[in-house]
């Protein structure tokens, strides 16, 4: 940023919340939110933060080019937390419930990018996903926080 672009800018912190929609267990991307976000909010360079509030559903980036990767993680976690496991004592939504916490704690509820000349600075196959593990469609809340230099 050059020493007009500084006096132009204001740094600050903007959080909003953000409801998205699943279609049931398997991957939503939000990278198109993010970046919409932080045009809205004129974030020029500095951090988005996302936070999920939910144990059923999780954040990650990954490959957004190959479809093949996102089916791939699901036949993982497959393995890892079944659904309906007989081991499972935590059942009251339903066989995916327990699985559907597993997951989420293997996972990450919230993660971070860096924003450079007002874009979010994700490798070129990288998107940010909700990931669902429940079956059921749910909306999921989620919480940005981006802060740094604003255009004023």
């Amino acid at each position: 940023m050059n020493s007009r672009d500084q006096n132009m800018s204001v740094a600050r912190v903007v959080q909003q919340s953000r409801t998205i929609n699943t279609h049931g267990r398997g991957f939503t991307e939000i990278t198109e939110f993010a970046q919409q976000l932080i045009q809205e909010q004129r974030l020029v360079e500095g951090l988005c933060h996302v936070f999920i509030r939910h144990t059923g559903a999780s954040l990650l980036i990954t490959e957004n080019a190959d479809p093949d990767v996102r089916h791939d993680l699901e036949t993982v976690f497959a393995a890892l937390a079944p659904d309906g496991d007989a081991r499972y004592r935590h059942d009251y939504e339903g066989p995916d419930d327990m699985a559907a916490h597993i997951r989420s704690a293997l996972t990450q509820t919230t993660l971070s990018v860096p924003v450079m000349s007002g874009k979010l600075m994700l490798g070129t196959w990288q998107g940010i996903y909700v990931w669902e593990h429940r079956y059921q469609p749910h909306h999921r809340e989620l919480i940005f926080s981006l802060q740094g230099s604003f255009l004023a």
